[in-house]
Formats: C-alpha cells, structure tokens, sequence
C-alpha cells in the first residue's frame, strides 16, 4: 500500500448491517424509496426557491444552500449501503475509504454551520425585525455560507491528516457498512487512545456544542415571542419548531455516535442510517409541508411542469 503510512492494507471488508435475506430486501426497498425520496425532494426546493422571485430572500438563500447540502448527505453513505446490501463480499477500497470518511465530516461540518446560520437567521428576523434588512443582506448570506464551506473542509481535513499517517497491517475487517473515524483507527497497528480523545474532541462536542448554541438561540427566541401579540407568536412558533425538528434530527444521531463510550455496540450503525437517509428526506419534508410559501411555490412549479409536459 502507501509507503508513507507503512499500510499494507489496500482494502476494507464492512461487515454490514444485517444478514436475513428477508429483512435485506425489507431495508432495500425502505433505503431506496426515502434515498430517492430526498434527492427529489431538496432537488425540487432548489428548483422552486431559484425559479420563484418571492422566494429570493435570505432565509431562503440558506434553506437551497440547506437542500444542496443534503443532497450530500444522501450521496456519501446511502448509494454504496445500497449496493452493498446484496453483495456476499462487501469491499472498499483504502482511497475509498479514506474518500468517504473526507465528505462525511467534510458535509456534516458544513451542515452544523448552516443550522447555526439559519438558527441566527431567524434570531435577527423574530427579535431584531427593524434591524433584519441591514444585518442580514446578500453579503452577508454569501460570507455565512462561505464561512461553512471553510469550516467544513478544516474540520474534516484535521482529522483525516491523522488517519492518513496510521498505520494498517490487519485486520481489515470493518464492523460497519460504511467508514468513519471511530471504527477505522481501531484498526491500526499502534495506539490510538490519543487519537481516539481528539476524534471525541473534534466531532463529538463540536456537534454537542454546536446543538447547544442552536438550543440556547431558540429559547432566546422562544423568550422574545412571548412577549407579541398571539398572532406573530403563532407564526414564530410554526418557524421555530420546523427549525428544532431539523436540529434534533441531525445532531441526535451524531452527538451518539461520536461520543458514546460505547462503539462496539450497533445501535450507531442504525443511528447513522437514520442521519444518511432519513433526515435528508424529512428535511424537505418538514420545510415543504410547515411553510405555506414553499407550498404554493412548489404549486406553481409543478403545474408549470405539466403544461410544459403536454406541450412537448
């Protein structure tokens, strides 16, 4: 393998997820439709915000970098744990691996960003409406995804420095269905308790305390709703709990995985597919069906579509 890690593992066995026949073709079906699900639904946010005028507004700037995002998300892990479902013998490569570890953490650290940003969004909107305009304009949407796609790529290229050096001279047995940190460095052929403590350091209270950043944002705006009329707060709270859902759907799964004392056990595995598959899809889901302008939006977009298709 790499001269310069002193591996002579070229390849990675995953384990997998499970091994009835029957229960396979049961997830098949269920990680197909919700991964085909997503990438149509965020597809179709995308779609509806840039071809609709009154939707180009900066919370909306951020929802389409939201969506793109998840597009990610859905790509890295589902489209191989698909493939590999059937597969007697399922094998990844060592760049592979390497590969995918790179933009998991590389998207998530992106993601985590984009919440906060949203989540600051919505604080200025609720709680600083006069000053909204002049602290949240195209500049500054432009610098909050640029400062994501920053942090994303540092985060994801710290830890992956480390790993690269490892050595691996067996086993190359992954009890998993795809790569991460936590599994992967169990595999080296030195110690790694140090490099164990900063994976924990790195990603898991990063993501800790990014959700409690997000948290205590939302209690501010909780506070300051109760203070309007009945009307604004019902409105504010529509918005804040689509936003507290999407928060808790991601970082639930990623707080376990990463800092649970426990990484034998196989409740992360199922916890990651829930992150890799699901929350994509109830992303857009939850942003579609609780926001009445993306409904009548995404209308708009449909019924353009099917005029389109019986003209043609």
């Amino acid at each position: 393998m790499d001269g310069a890690n002193h591996s002579v593992v070229s390849e990675f066995v995953f384990v997998g997820l499970i091994d009835s026949w029957e229960i396979q073709l049961l997830f098949f079906v269920f990680s197909s439709t919700f991964y085909v699900g997503s990438m149509m639904g965020n597809s179709l946010i995308m779609l509806t915000v840039t071809s609709d005028p009154h939707l180009h507004s900066p919370m909306y700037f951020l929802l389409v970098s939201l969506s793109f995002i998840d597009l990610g998300v859905s790509s890295v892990i589902s489209p191989r744990m698909i493939y590999d479902l059937f597969r007697k013998r399922k094998v990844i490569s060592f760049d592979g691996c390497i590969a995918q570890i790179f933009f998991i953490h590389f998207i998530g650290g992106v993601e985590m960003v984009l919440l906060i940003a949203m989540a600051f969004d919505r604080y200025v909107a609720i709680c600083k409406p006069l000053h909204y305009l002049t602290i949240i304009n195209q500049k500054m949407c432009i610098l909050l995804s640029f400062v994501a796609w920053v942090i994303g790529l540092t985060h994801s290229v710290i830890q992956l420095v480390f790993v690269i050096k490892l050595p691996f001279c067996g086993p190359n047995v992954l009890d998993s269905f795809y790569c991460d940190f936590p599994r992967l460095i169990k595999l080296a052929c030195t110690d790694t308790s140090s490099l164990e403590f900063m994976v924990i350091a790195n990603s898991g209270f990063i993501s800790l305390g990014s959700f409690f950043i997000l948290i205590v944002s939302y209690i501010s705006i909780l506070i300051t709703v109760r203070k309007h009329s009945s009307g604004g707060s019902s409105k504010a709270l529509s918005t804040l709990s689509t936003h507290v859902m999407v928060v808790v759907l991601f970082f639930g799964p990623c707080i376990f995985v990463y800092i649970w004392p426990h990484p034998n056990s196989h409740l992360d595995k199922y916890l990651v597919v829930f992150d890799a598959v699901l929350t994509p899809f109830f992303n857009s889901l939850i942003y579609t069906f609780r926001n009445k302008e993306m409904k009548v939006a995404m209308r708009k977009v449909c019924s353009r579509f099917i005029i389109y298709r019986r003209i043609s």
